[in-house]
């Protein structure tokens, strides 16, 4: 089974119906609950999908979506090595490094993100949601 590392940015659309990205949002979390891949996210995606949800609907609506979450994502511990490697990176936003050097940690297969140009110099197949729901039906073919 695929393990794909999701991008708050994904996980944004979904919570707050972002359009017009809410419906592969959607269809990705749909390939979740039928357990086509593995999900995984970084501690700081959750972070930041706490602040923008709080910031937009208020703290209950950002902690109850945040449990939810958790219920169906697997976080990947995010350790020193992965900080010290990500300074090193070629992937230029720091963030964006550690969720990198996190996927490779947990030799996860893919990263699916709507932030496709700040991963051009990824080590592991980025995809876009829409591209990323494209691999899935390849795959069952």
């Amino acid at each position: 089974m695929m393990r794909a590392l999701l991008d708050s940015d994904v996980i944004l659309d979904l919570v707050l119906s972002r359009e017009p990205h809410f419906p592969d949002a959607l269809e990705v979390f749909r390939a979740i609950a039928k357990e086509r891949f593995a999900p995984f996210v970084t501690a700081t995606a959750l972070l930041n999908v706490n602040y923008f949800a709080e910031k937009e609907k208020g703290r209950d609506f950002a902690l109850i979506e945040i449990e939810k979450l958790l219920s169906l994502l697997t976080v990947c511990s995010t350790g020193a090595s992965a900080l010290k490697k990500a300074l090193a990176s070629p992937i230029n936003d720091y963030e964006d490094a550690v969720q990198h050097e996190s996927a490779i940690v947990h030799n996860l297969d893919a990263i699916v993100t709507r932030n496709l140009k700040d991963f051009k110099n990824s080590a592991i197949p980025v995809y876009s949601p829409a591209e990323f729901l494209e691999v899935l039906i390849t795959a069952r073919k």
